[in-house]
């Protein structure tokens, strides 16, 4: 019994401090551990802060490019038909949203949401606006009825996905 004793003497300090040197070792080890996450987390952000910026700003020139004035102003010809002009403006958005595809990866959901929203109503104004005109009408007439719906609808196509990108890059940056 007494050696007993004398092995608990020794055994029980013992395990005591390797206890404790496990759990300052644990600790030592879970510290270093959130400093690196954080340390990768700051570099990280140094990184995609900038891409996702730039992914923001790409969006609103996109979306300024696909605006029915700007549209129509760069890719207006006056020797087109109407059913040429539709065929050229619709491709011309497509082209636009095709090649800032990419940059969904950047933005919230909602905002590519809006983003898309923008796009298909403006292919759905010009698909009607010329039904409205005859197939010999001039690419001028097509024009006239793209704005004439847009001012009865008494909207802004791209104006809702553009304030609220702005609102979403104030929130962020």
């Amino acid at each position: 019994m007494e050696l007993f004793i004398d092995f608990l003497k020794i055994i029980l300090p013992a395990t005591l401090v390797l206890y404790a040197m496990y759990l300052t070792f644990t600790s030592f080890l879970n510290k270093d551990f959130e400093k690196k996450v954080l340390e990768l987390r700051t570099k990280n952000s140094d990184i995609i802060l900038p891409i996702r910026l730039q992914a923001y700003e790409r969006i609103i020139l996109f979306l300024e490019r696909i605006t029915p004035n700007n549209l129509i102003i760069r890719v207006n010809n006056p020797s087109y038909s109407s059913k040429e002009f539709q065929q050229i403006l619709l491709k011309e958005i497509r082209e636009e949203f095709n090649h800032n595809l990419s940059q969904q990866v950047y933005v919230s959901d909602k905002s590519w949401i809006l983003v898309r929203k923008a796009v298909e109503d403006l292919a759905i104004v010009i698909n009607n606006a010329s039904k409205e005109v005859s197939n010999e009408a001039s690419g001028l007439d097509l024009t006239k009825k793209i704005f004439e719906t847009i001012m009865q609808q008494n909207t802004d196509i791209t104006s809702e996905a553009i304030s609220f990108v702005k609102k979403e890059i104030q929130q962020t940056f």
